[in-house]
């Protein structure tokens, strides 16, 4: 064992400047899982590639991030907490340096995955030292702050990528880590020099960790690929999806049959872990797909530019950033399954009033409504992971965290392939369903076709069709919009699975993990 445990629980020399390292480390992490989604046009046309191979930028990254989270719990055991942060940290720099000078597609690509496979251990371990180095009462306080990270930097991301890549040049939304992320490694490693953990050398479960990479890698593929592939009529996807299949069944069926798993899922034994870690799955998931509808919507439908697509959703973050420091303040005084229920009951009412929404609607309308919404995140995420975290032994809280990270960014990419299938596809089915009306033996078709035509019987039709089009998108858009209200719905019963009480243990370390 390399540290004794500390007899009282480690406290770091300045916590406002710990705080920041690692939040500043967080929010570029979290930022970059957005922010090259804007320039991807820019970055196909650099580097003389198509559209849809561009793409693979994003998965790659969406990939190796997802199979690198649920080990952090063994890399912790293996390296400790702090030195796994900064290292983590480091690399992630020092791989957006080199996206920023790859000069063809397969070099960024590779980076990518580089970068997102080191960035999975960071938010998990933020997690668990903030907690572990914040007295009790004030611990709300610190997941509070971290749940501001969460939300706003989603949203930061397109907005500032579109913003340097059309001043700058593209390579800068990677070149921006570099000093941030030195930075805040930096600062943590000062920090935390002296902060006691017990590291063990666990041996390394090779059929876990394979089944893993295949598993869980070829689905993450599934899921970023599906919708461009046409889903099951490609041979890909078919294929790619039998793999995933197989390697997450015989991983699930190692993991928890194996004495000393590389992921350990027996953590799911705990009530509140599972029942927490159930809602903030399906809840994130939802609020995953609210993030990526409303501006595609909005640029598709009702014509808005990126930027001014970005502007109208950007007001979900404002409250959020006002209302964190009373949340972590107060929020332990409360039930925290009330506090959750409320947001779940906020965030559906704003889906089912986006379900009312039609192509004229004004901007005022659309960004009042994220504005709402904003107040529901807030309400969500600080309760839904004290609750999860709650019941779990401090020397379980980093693998706790990096399994509940994962599996909520495994329901946004679900979330991401469901909902934009079921908008296009039942779009389409609308477009069937008004088209039949278009007839020549109705007046009011003759009459449409006469207003818009000046003449030309093919450019009336050609006009109508993208009316009726636009028309199938947005009734599609208001089914799905209702359905995720009644996800929402559903979440007010499933936090209320969760037992008191719902105190975040101190962090593993602090502990003597």
């Amino acid at each position: 064992m390399s540290a004794q445990p500390a007899a009282k629980p480690f406290a770091p020399p300045n916590l406002v400047l710990s705080t920041i390292g690692l939040s500043l480390a967080t929010f570029m992490q979290v930022l970059d899982t957005t922010i090259a989604n804007v320039s991807l046009p820019t970055i196909a046309g650099n580097l003389g590639v198509s559209a849809n191979q561009s793409t693979w930028v994003i998965t790659s990254f969406a990939v190796s991030n997802a199979i690198a989270l649920p080990l952090t719990g063994f890399l912790t055991r293996r390296f400790g907490e702090t030195k796994l942060f900064v290292w983590a940290t480091l690399l992630f720099s020092a791989a957006s340096f080199l996206c920023g000078i790859a000069q063809s597609m397969s070099m960024l690509i590779l980076f990518r995955a580089i970068q997102g496979a080191v960035a999975g251990p960071m938010y998990p371990i933020t997690q668990s030292l903030l907690i572990s180095i914040y007295p009790p009462a004030k611990r709300g306080m610190a997941l509070a702050l971290l749940a501001m990270v969460t939300v706003v930097a989603p949203i930061a991301g397109p907005i500032l990528g579109g913003y340097i890549t059309d001043n700058y040049s593209w390579p800068w939304i990677f070149f921006i880590n570099v000093p941030i992320g030195i930075f805040a490694s930096f600062v943590v490693a000062g920090q935390m020099k002296g902060r006691p953990e017990r590291t063990e050398k666990p041996k390394v479960d090779y059929i876990g960790l394979i089944t893993l990479i295949i598993g869980v890698g070829a689905l993450q593929v599934v899921l970023d690929k599906g919708n461009d592939e046409d889903w099951f009529n490609s041979t890909f996807i078919v294929v790619t999806a039998i793999i995933a299949a197989i390697g997450i069944a015989v991983f699930l069926i190692w993991e928890l049959t194996d004495k000393d798993p590389i992921v350990n899922l027996k953590l799911f034994r705990h009530r509140n872990f599972a029942a927490g870690t159930l809602a903030l799955v399906l809840a994130y998931a939802a609020f995953f797909a609210i993030g990526l509808l409303v501006p595609q919507w909005l640029q598709r439908n009702v014509g808005y530019t990126s930027t001014w697509a970005g502007f109208a959703s950007a007001p979900l973050g404002i409250l959020p950033v006002i209302l964190t420091p009373f949340v972590g303040r107060y929020a332990h005084k409360m039930d925290l399954r009330i506090l959750a229920a409320a947001a779940f009951v906020i965030m559906g009412g704003t889906c089912f009033l986006r379900s009312e929404f039609y192509l004229e609607i004004d901007f005022y309308h659309v960004a009042m409504v994220q504005l709402i919404q904003g107040l529901g995140v807030a309400l969500f995420f600080m309760p839904v992971l004290t609750i999860l975290l709650s019941d779990l032994q401090p020397n379980e809280i980093a693998a706790g965290s990096g399994l509940a990270t994962f599996l909520r960014t495994l329901g946004g990419s679900f979330a991401a392939s469901i909902t934009t299938f079921m908008w296009e596809h039942r779009a389409i089915v609308h477009h069937e369903q008004l088209a039949e009306n278009i007839t020549p033996f109705s007046q009011v078709s003759q009459q449409a076709l006469a207003q818009y035509g000046g003449g030309d019987p093919q450019t009336a039709a050609a006009v109508v069709n993208g009316i009726i089009t636009q028309q199938g998108f947005q009734i599609s858009f208001n089914e799905v919009f209702h359905a995720l209200g009644w996800v929402f719905a559903i979440l007010v019963f499933v936090v209320f699975l969760a037992k008191p009480p719902f105190t975040a243990k101190a962090g593993a370390a602090a502990s003597g993990h």
